[in-house]
């Protein structure tokens, strides 16, 4: 009983160093992509860029009606995104913006983070 509870505590720290690993990908990723929508800022354009929820990157594209997303391309569906460096898949999709934020959109987030328990 002993050996597995001890394998058990190996198997949580190895994936605690996966997920320690994975977390200060995305947060260099977070770094990178708000330093760039600075640059952007200060020569004056503002813009939304679409990142990854798994890893933070901004390599997402939209996935090819060809590659199985024919649903998206009639109308049906979202489109669905892929990231380029995690692999990660799905229809739902985050956007870094430098743009102003309404008063709305600032509730919409407060209101979000408070149902999360991040608030």
């Amino acid at each position: 009983m002993a050996e597995t509870q001890e394998q058990k505590k190996k198997r949580r720290k190895q994936l605690t160093i996966t997920e320690q690993v994975q977390e200060e990908t995305a947060i260099q990723n977070a770094k990178e992509v708000t330093e760039a929508l600075n640059e952007l800022e200060k020569q004056g354009q503002q813009v939304d860029i679409q990142v990854c929820p798994r890893c933070k990157s901004p390599k997402v594209e939209r996935a090819k009606s060809t590659g199985g997303d024919m649903w998206a391309h009639i109308g049906m569906l979202p489109p669905s995104y892929t990231c380029l460096e995690c692999g990660w898949q799905e229809r739902i999709i985050l956007k870094a913006t430098n743009k102003k934020l309404t008063v709305r959109e600032v509730e919409i987030i407060r209101e979000a983070m408070d149902e999360n328990g991040e608030g």
